[in-house]
């Protein structure tokens, strides 16, 4: 059964895909996370903590699931390819990580501010660490690179940075793709990646078994 600060997470995080940010209300999710507003307010201050914490669980949610797909029993360059196609697919679902990782925050997202110089720390330590801010995108895809050990992080940051280069600017969709009026679909609903660039991705790093020196040239 989660924690009330789970549920509470879960329900902003439900909320987020119906109405933006500005639209939720915190007795809402409160009500739908069957906790007293007190509870709500004791874990993060405020709606601005909460928004803090969202974001922050939606980063280490997914390091969480790239160490995952590395420890796979499978070839390292394998596994980067996977970690690749993973990100594409998981970012088109999750704006909230799509803005982390890109850095294109929109007004219906919550505002990935710290908390204020000077402010009092806030007494649940998960919330002291959100208040700190998220990461920022070129330390996000530092710390997935970090992922795959000292060996392999050159080669995760190649493919975390080729899914980013498909996540900015998909590939072009067929005629099945385009709405009526002749418009290209929203990015969620196009081919996640193409089995070129998986292919691009394991070529390229399969120079890390083959190389003499063993290291991406």
């Amino acid at each position: 059964m989660p924690t009330a600060r789970e549920a509470l997470l879960d329900a902003a995080l439900a909320a987020l895909a119906h109405r933006p940010w500005p639209a939720v209300r915190m007795a809402d999710l409160a009500a739908a996370a069957r906790v007293s507003r007190q509870t709500l307010y004791n874990e993060f201050g405020s709606k601005e903590g909460l928004a803090r914490a969202l974001v922050r669980r939606e980063a280490d949610t997914y390091l969480q699931g790239v160490r995952r797909l590395l420890a796979a029993p499978a070839p390292p360059e394998r596994n980067l390819a996977v970690v690749a196609e993973w990100i594409v697919i998981r970012a088109a679902a999750r704006p909230v990580l799509r803005a982390l990782l890109t850095g294109a925050w929109d007004e219906r997202l919550p505002a990935p501010r710290p908390a204020r110089p000077g402010a009092r720390p806030a007494a649940v330590p998960a919330q002291r660490r959100a208040d700190e801010g998220p990461p920022a995108p070129g330390e996000l895809v530092a710390a997935t690179a970090a992922c795959a050990g000292e060996r392999w992080a050159a080669g995760c940051e190649l493919a975390v940075r080729l899914a980013l280069s498909h996540v900015v600017a998909p590939v072009i969709p067929s005629a099945e793709g385009r709405r009526a009026d002749g418009q290209c679909a929203e990015p969620d609903s196009w081919s996640p990646i193409t089995p070129m660039m998986t292919r691009l991705i394991e070529m390229s790093l399969s120079v890390e078994t083959t190389s003499p020196r063993k290291i991406i040239p």
